[in-house]
């Protein structure tokens, strides 16, 4: 069955690659077919990989090899709630370790260019609760870290 709503992400022949990677990485994630092209087109040959079905956490995806012009922005990214630190590292060291880049407060890249925001439910609370002191003092603390460190958090939660 097709999915109502699907993410489409643009890549330049590495649909496959990126999509295999997602599916070892996460749970309920998987490869779930495999497009090949039937004639030529402007990124490919017939018989390349033109688009990758997969899911990436319970989140349908389409993976098209189009090519060159256009790369992957902050401006739209996973974020993955994790439970904690252990899940938080798992998480990062498998995106940054595997040619990604680090970024700010939690969010990295993959080696694909697409950006990932592994954050700690402990955080998610501390901003998203009925207290602007714990929200303030979680929100100064996390702009200090690059990946979220859940007992620094933990730390300006309970405060002073």
């Amino acid at each position: 069955m097709i999915a109502k709503n699907t993410i489409c992400l643009w890549y330049d022949g590495t649909a496959l690659e990126a999509a295999t990677f997602y599916a070892a990485t996460f749970p309920d994630s998987a490869v779930n077919a495999v497009h090949r092209a039937s004639s030529d087109y402007p990124a490919g040959k017939a018989g390349d990989v033109l688009t990758v079905d997969f899911t990436v956490l319970g989140i349908p995806c389409i993976g098209l090899n189009g090519g060159p012009a256009f790369k992957h922005s902050e401006a739209f990214s996973f974020q993955v709630a994790t439970d904690d630190q252990a899940e938080t590292d798992r998480y990062w060291d498998a995106i940054v370790g595997n040619g990604g880049q680090e970024s700010a407060c939690g969010w990295c890249r993959d080696k694909w260019g697409l950006s990932w925001q592994i954050t700690p439910r402990v955080l998610t609370e501390a901003f998203t609760g009925s207290d602007p002191a714990v929200a303030k003092r979680a929100f100064e603390a996390m702009m200090t870290m690059t990946k979220i460190d859940v007992a620094g958090i933990e730390a300006a939660v309970k405060g002073p």
